[in-house]
């Protein structure tokens, strides 16, 4: 007898009730992971669900819950950016749900094979997919300047030109394979001192964010994918994203933004080519961003940074469709 998956997703009762799963409708779980929220969704109503993910290993997880779900559940793999082309090779071409939990999984930092993690020794890879450079392969070979904008850019870094130039110093000597390694060169060069005091953050953290973020090209495929599930989503269609920290939600928040009409509207007094705007392509759910509980925090410190956003489709074309 299959055995039932453990994990739960961050906000998963906020996430249902932004999504309001209906029988006979299909949803999108766009980052699978674990499942979560696709067993959240076809508990909730007697509805299809297709997970899409990066990670080749969520597939076992996925044939696991498919069987105690027969005929509701399928899967693929793939980025979520491409989630028209991966789901139209399927016979899907619309749905009334989307619901994305950004970021790294539970399951992929704790695994010290999967090199996501600055507390646990293991091989400096950090890819979601196994495929493409790994963080070793940028760690080794980026110029300085260029490991230093991707550090401030990307983990918001403040002392990124002197961990960037940190890292050209001990790769000159040997090449850094290993997550410990530069974790242990990343605080070296943030506290100024060999085993510096971590604090309640550890200093390598920002660093370690920024290297996955650029490995894995996460906010361009965020981006991406919501322009995909604009387009994908049925008028009355909801879209949930969970993001975790701020360059994510920023992106998210921008994008609704756009997309619902609440950007400044060009002067009435300009030509009508020039203040001519698409109607709004969807509607918020709620203003700004719903946080986790307490209770949640406290069973789970990871959710502490988690934010949900959320929106209905409305019976306008999406803003790729409109130009075209």
């Amino acid at each position: 007898m299959t055995q039932p998956l453990a994990h739960r997703p961050v906000m998963a009762a906020e996430v249902l009730r932004a999504l309001s799963p209906r029988a006979g409708a299909l949803y999108i779980d766009a980052t699978f992971g674990g499942g979560g929220y696709a067993r959240a969704i076809l508990d909730a109503a007697d509805c299809q669900v297709c997970g899409i993910d990066r990670d080749p290993a969520a597939a076992d997880r996925a044939a696991a819950l498919a069987r105690q779900y027969p005929g509701r559940l399928q899967f693929v793999v793939g980025r979520f950016g491409d989630m028209l082309g991966l789901l139209e090779a399927r016979g899907i071409t619309r749905a009334d749900g989307v619901a994305f939990d950004l970021g790294v999984s539970s399951m992929q930092i704790d695994d010290p094979a999967r090199g996501f993690s600055f507390r646990s020794d293991g091989p400096l890879d950090m890819r979601m997919d196994r495929d493409g450079p790994s963080a070793a392969d940028l760690v080794n070979s980026l110029p300085e300047k260029t490991l230093a904008d991707i550090l401030f850019t990307l983990g918001e870094e403040r002392r990124a030109r002197a961990v960037a130039r940190a890292i050209v110093a001990a790769r000159a000597e040997k090449k850094i394979a290993r997550t410990l390694e530069l974790a242990e060169i990343v605080r070296r060069a943030v506290t100024g001192a060999k085993g510096g005091r971590p604090g309640p953050i550890d200093p390598a953290t920002r660093s370690f964010q920024a290297l996955r973020i650029y490995t894995n090209d996460e906010l361009g495929e965020l981006d991406r994918g919501l322009s995909a599930a604009e387009v994908l989503l049925n008028p009355g269609g909801r879209l949930a994203v969970v993001s975790f920290h701020s360059l994510e939600d920023k992106r998210v928040k921008s994008f609704l933004r756009s997309r619902s009409g609440a950007e400044p509207r060009a002067s009435r007094h300009l030509p009508n080519a020039v203040r001519n705007t698409p109607q709004p392509s969807f509607r918020r759910l709620f203003h700004g961003a719903l946080t986790p509980s307490a209770d949640e925090v406290k069973a789970n410190p990871r959710a502490r940074s988690a934010r949900l956003r959320a929106a209905e489709r409305t019976i306008h074309p999406a803003i790729l469709e409109a130009a075209a």
